[in-house]
């Protein structure tokens, strides 16, 4: 089995409802969700004037392979009305693999750890509250947020 942890964003819609969904559709389709973080509401992020977003972050166990994993996330996107014409743009949900175990992968479709994991605000402070000792290189989850400008990040009730 392996640990996954997973972003979860929307601004289209039922923002917390397409977390919720998505969650459960993953769980159904060998993703087992252990943990997930509560919702955050934060700033659109990117170049493309848009709604703002909830975020939220899962811990999850898998039998399935890091591909069929993304396969996973992919279809279950679909399924939920996703629909990619704007890169960075507004979207009904969004499921990024952050980490799966340890594993380092670079492939054309898969890069892991997700690139931009260090960057990322509005995933760090929603991965520190379920997974504030998980290690990214060197560094510790809440170290690396320790850096970060998060005031556009608040969490819901």
């Amino acid at each position: 089995m392996a640990r996954v942890t997973l972003s979860l964003g929307s601004n289209l819609g039922d923002k917390r409802g397409n977390i919720a969904k998505v969650l459960s559709a993953l769980d159904a389709g060998g993703a087992r969700i252990l943990t997930r973080s509560a919702d955050y509401r934060t700033e659109p992020w990117g170049p493309v004037a848009q709604d703002w977003f909830v975020n939220a972050c899962a811990v999850a166990e898998t039998e399935l392979a890091p591909h069929d994993l993304l396969a996973l996330c992919l279809r279950v996107e679909q399924e939920l009305g996703r629909v990619r014409e704007v890169k960075w743009g507004p979207r009904v949900i969004d499921v990024d693999i952050l980490t799966y175990d340890d594993l380092e992968v670079n492939t054309p479709s898969l890069t892991l750890p997700h690139p931009y994991l260090a960057e990322r605000a509005f995933v760090l402070v929603p991965l520190a509250e379920i997974a504030p000792d998980l290690q990214l290189g060197r560094k510790m989850i809440a170290d690396i947020l320790a850096d970060l400008n998060c005031s556009d990040i608040t969490k819901l009730a």
